[in-house]
């Protein structure tokens, strides 16, 4: 069987990176910078007021006292947005917002809290040293400035400075577009009725908000049956818009699998179908169908969505470029005793104990067994080499919660 390792190396060079392209900031948020980005003007743009109050000159202000107010006419009226800015002659103040343009002449801002407020003459009951309260052109970006550099992610405060200097959009690498199909005849849409012999289909829903945390797109999410000719239609129809393709179920080695009766099961149509010597999730399979990459896991859905965490989320945020690809790992102590299969890398549910250090194994090892898997907040890591792990022993968790 291939090891967990040599499958996620396959699946890794499996899934290229996209072609760099621009993309509107509402779209690049939460991806990865292609190329730096230098700042074409300088923030401030301008001289501008830190403070609503009063643009003076500061010599005229310096000995305002509560009890001994300097009194200065109010000429002008300075709000936010306006462009005509007559220049502060000597002996007068102008009322000025936050973010205002500050007029020639004027040297220092007066909050409005040490004012009387007046819109006539002004009453100033403290001074104000010169540059006080100005944010100056440039003090926060030069112009010709590098302000964002490339591998840098796209958060919501690059936004705001990427919108700031006046861009509209960013060279992202963009994110990969999954194709998502769930297999069985058996399968029917919640809120369906269910027959004897059905059971609701979860995988496709599943996954699908899997790709999506993993920080990619999806281009469908789609369930069909066991007819090799409607697998094969779902391709036809979507696979040439998906960057990458994954299927469950129809990969095991029973009759009516499906995904195996459409590719060969000798891996002779572009698919290779392998066993990997783990639990759950043994059965898997990797490939291309004209071209685009495909990636096959197991139907039961603990299969599906450990395959996923092991396989594909890394490989996916790797193509992407996306920080972190790898889930967080750490140590903790095991409560109780677990035995694994010989041979085989075992990743069990866990609840972790971040504070006391502890992690408990959660539910049975057996990947029908959802309901522990959506209250679970780590998987157990248990070595390949390894049949029993006794309480109080040291293991591996990787951090899903």
């Amino acid at each position: 069987m291939r090891s967990v390792e040599e499958h996620q190396r396959a699946v890794a060079e499996l899934i290229g990176a996209g072609t760099a392209a621009p993309l509107g900031l509402r779209d690049a948020e939460g991806l990865v910078l292609a190329a730096d980005v230098t700042a074409t003007l300088a923030l401030p743009v301008f001289d501008n007021s830190a403070m609503d109050g009063y643009a003076v000159r500061a010599d005229e202000v310096v000995g305002a006292t509560a009890e001994h107010p300097v009194r200065l006419p109010v000429a002008d009226d300075i709000p936010a947005g306006r462009t005509d800015i007559p220049e502060l002659s000597a002996g007068t103040a102008h009322r000025i917002m936050t973010g205002a343009p500050v007029p020639a002449g004027a040297t220092a801002i007066v909050p409005v809290e040490a004012t009387d407020g007046a819109t006539d003459v002004v009453a100033i009951t403290a001074p104000s040293a010169e540059g006080s309260f100005i944010r100056h052109a440039g003090e926060d970006v030069e112009a010709g400035a590098a302000v964002l550099r490339a591998g840098q992610q796209v958060t919501p405060a690059v936004v705001g400075l990427a919108a700031a200097i006046g861009l509209h959009q960013l060279t992202v690498i963009p994110r990969q577009r999954v194709l998502v199909i769930s297999t069985g005849s058996e399968l029917v849409s919640p809120g369906a009725t269910l027959q004897r012999g059905q059971i609701y289909e979860s995988n496709s829903s599943m996954l699908a908000a899997a790709v999506r945390g993993a920080g990619a797109e999806v281009v469908a999410a789609v369930t069909v049956g066991d007819e090799v000719a409607d697998f094969t239609g779902v391709l036809d129809r979507y696979a040439t818009a998906a960057d990458l393709i994954i299927t469950s179920g129809g990969v095991s080695a029973g009759a009516y699998e499906v995904v195996k009766d459409a590719f060969g099961r000798t891996g002779d149509q572009g698919v290779e179908f392998v066993k990997v010597a783990m639990q759950p999730g043994m059965p898997q399979g990797i490939g291309r169908v004209a071209g685009t990459p495909i990636v096959t896991v197991p139907g039961n859905p603990v299969s599906a969505l450990v395959s996923f965490e092991v396989f594909i989320r890394p490989a996916l945020r790797g193509a992407m470029r996306l920080p972190h690809p790898d889930r967080p790992r750490r140590s903790a102590v095991l409560i109780d005793g677990l035995s694994a299969p010989a041979g085989k890398r075992q990743f069990r549910r866990g609840v972790f104990d971040a504070a006391a250090g502890t992690v408990r194994s959660h539910g049975p090892a057996g990947s029908h067994h959802m309901r522990y898997l959506a209250s679970a907040n780590c998987l157990i890591d248990i070595p390949v080499d390894t049949t029993e792990v006794s309480a109080g022993s040291q293991v591996h968790i990787w951090d899903i919660g």
